[in-house]
């Protein structure tokens, strides 16, 4: 079992920042995928962004390149997402994810290919 913990979701401006981490305990997680996706309010579960592993590079989906990226913190075991430049449109639950993986067949962003969720954190962009 892995448990993750999302923090840091908040109101903020448009053209503004936040900061959102995701704790995880139960599993050293230094080499599971670890990502981000986000729901807005009626619409379904969406990929954001995602390490597949410590050594593999970010992948981003399209609507947050250049804005957002995703670190790992592996002594702590806390996956980071800084976004800037938030948009309304960035609005939504954003919940972390953790998989044991499958390497390049891994279908990261699929949520359903993610075991292991956080309850998730209210980002909320608004002017």
């Amino acid at each position: 079992q892995v448990q993750l913990v999302e923090s840091g979701g908040g109101t903020v401006q448009p053209g503004g920042s936040l900061r959102l981490a995701c704790a995880a305990s139960g599993r050293t997680l230094n080499r599971y995928f670890m990502g981000w996706f986000r729901q807005a309010p009626g619409k379904e579960r969406k990929f954001v962004i995602a390490l597949p592993s410590t050594e593999g590079p970010t992948i981003r989906a399209e609507s947050v390149e250049g804005r957002f990226t995703a670190s790992r913190d592996n002594a702590t075991n806390t996956l980071y997402l800084q976004m800037n430049d938030l948009k309304p449109e960035d609005t939504a639950v954003y919940s972390c994810a953790a998989a044991a993986g499958g390497g390049d067949a891994f279908p990261i962003s699929e949520a359903s290919a993610w075991p292991y969720w956080g309850q998730g954190t209210q980002v909320t962009v608004s002017s």
